[in-house]
């Protein structure tokens, strides 16, 4: 990720395999004490990516993508339960530390962003109303989680500092943005910029965590600071070499196409031609464009793990 020469490219599945996916395997013959995260990564012998997931404890909406709050009123009176100060297991961190320190695990932590908190609380609908009809709630909310966000982060580093640190976001779909870059400049950008600096004083790389089609985010990204993206959803239209062509200096995970992996070997070998040349300039890690799908056998995953390991060796 700093575009130096490497012996050969990490071997990274970034995104949780989906339990269906898991379910499948096991069926075919996954040891069944191999369930956990950590446990499959070693197992397929993978790089280790520790994923610590922080946001405030936001209740569950009625209904997938419905409100938690409609209101200015209806949110003050959540705000206080909302950012109740995170509990850090101390001697949990402290074994991340260790691990890290000994290169056995990456330690990547995800944060909710600007677009996404906001969201979590209004609903999908009420979130893009208020923009517009409720503006100034929007700016709180986005105030209120920038401050938790930073505060939390002096809380970690004072055990270790992640490796990197991904920003929920999800805020485009195969089309590009949900939002304009007017409404990015005024609603989003004025918190990163408090926030990515932290990031950057610290040596911590931040990646925007977004689905879609993100080619024009990021350029957004790069004006408030953002190093790279992820994971680059290859049906939604990105195209890793024109990224690259576009932002020299962006780092980007993920973008080999999923929905191959079913396909057989010679349309697995296609797809790491089509990536391999950008992964060999550096800042660009090969991984899933998301979660590997249960259409993907174990025996599929396991040619694809096969020749990844071939394709990563070509450096």
């Amino acid at each position: 990720m700093q575009f130096q020469p490497v012996d050969r490219l990490p071997l990274v599945e970034w995104a949780i395999w989906w339990d269906k996916t898991q379910q499948r395997w096991h069926d075919e013959g996954l040891p069944s004490a191999v369930a956990a995260r950590d446990d499959l990564y070693r197992y397929f012998g993978l790089e280790v990516y520790h994923q610590e997931w922080l946001e405030p404890r936001v209740p569950s909406p009625p209904y997938h993508g419905g409100p938690v709050v409609r209101s200015m009123d209806e949110y003050l009176r959540l705000r206080e339960t909302l950012f109740a100060p995170a509990q850090l297991d101390a001697a949990r961190w402290q074994a991340l530390a260790r691990q890290q320190a000994g290169g056995d695990v990456v330690l990547w932590c995800s944060i909710v962003g600007f677009f996404w908190f906001p969201r979590l609380l209004l609903g999908i609908e009420g979130h893009l109303l208020a923009f517009y009809d409720q503006p100034e709630l929007i700016q709180l909310m986005n105030a209120d989680i920038c401050a938790w966000n930073l505060q939390l982060l002096e809380r970690i580093t004072d055990f270790c500092t992640p490796d990197f640190v991904t920003i929920a976001e999800d805020m485009s779909y195969n089309l590009g943005p949900m939002l304009s870059k007017t409404l990015f400049d005024e609603f989003l950008a004025p918190y990163y910029h408090q926030l990515i600096p932290a990031l950057k004083a610290r040596g911590i790389y931040t990646l925007l965590d977004s689905d879609g089609d993100v080619s024009e985010l990021a350029y957004w990204c790069e004006e408030v600071g953002i190093d790279g993206i992820l994971p680059l959803e290859r049906q939604a239209g990105v195209d890793i070499a024109r990224l690259r062509a576009e932002h020299p200096s962006l780092r980007f995970i993920g973008h080999y196409d999923k929905m191959v992996m079913d396909k057989g070997e010679a349309a697995m070998r296609a797809e790491f031609e089509r990536v391999l040349p950008v992964a060999r300039q550096g800042g660009y890690i090969i991984s899933v464009d998301h979660q590997t799908h249960p259409g993907v056998s174990l025996q599929d995953y396991q040619l694809y793990l096969k020749l990844f390991r071939e394709y990563a060796a070509l450096v």
